[in-house]
């Protein structure tokens, strides 16, 4: 693959990537901000060890505290790792490059670990239409973050091929 093809792979991955970040990180800021108006009536219902559970939604299942949780930080992250991935791929140094992979596989297994739990959350059912749509941007960008890391990976390993050939210096 030519050093173009990756770079521009990379560049749209990742601004696509920041794009769908912000909007996980906006949906579960909506649930964090529901659940939080929402609990106090809900849970002042409930029995003493479901009342005392530190993550409680009054939506959704016994799953949904966590995948928001972890989605809010996976996507704070995302959104911290495509920007600055965004401004490492465009320098082209070797060491920015290796910055970029590193925290792009981050990124990638706190996205997984979301896109488990997102797939725990419809495996127990119950949910409505909103965390439905917060369950699917997650699955969806867990696979175009798996692409983003392996194009920047690519484009370190190119990188890194052409500076042992030709010796030291910018690409």
């Amino acid at each position: 693959m030519a050093s173009g093809q990756v770079k521009s792979a990379a560049f749209v991955l990742l601004l696509l990537n920041l794009l769908l970040y912000f909007i996980v990180t906006v949906m579960a800021v909506w649930a964090v901000n529901h659940a939080i108006v929402r609990s106090r009536k809900t849970a002042s219902v409930l029995t003493i060890p479901a009342r005392i559970f530190p993550i409680y939604f009054p939506v959704g299942n016994m799953a949904t505290g966590f995948l928001v949780i972890f989605s809010l930080i996976a996507g704070i992250v995302g959104m911290a790792t495509s920007a600055t991935g965004y401004l490492n791929v465009t320098d082209g140094k070797i060491q920015n490059l290796h910055a970029a992979a590193a925290s792009s596989l981050v990124t990638l297994f706190l996205t997984f670990l979301a896109m488990g739990l997102a797939c725990k959350e419809i495996n127990i059912g119950w949910i409505d239409a909103n965390l439905r749509t917060l369950e699917v941007l997650v699955i969806f960008v867990s696979a175009t973050q798996l692409f983003c890391a392996g194009a920047i990976h690519a484009r370190v390993s190119e990188v890194a091929t052409i500076l042992n050939i030709y010796g030291s210096g910018r690409v």
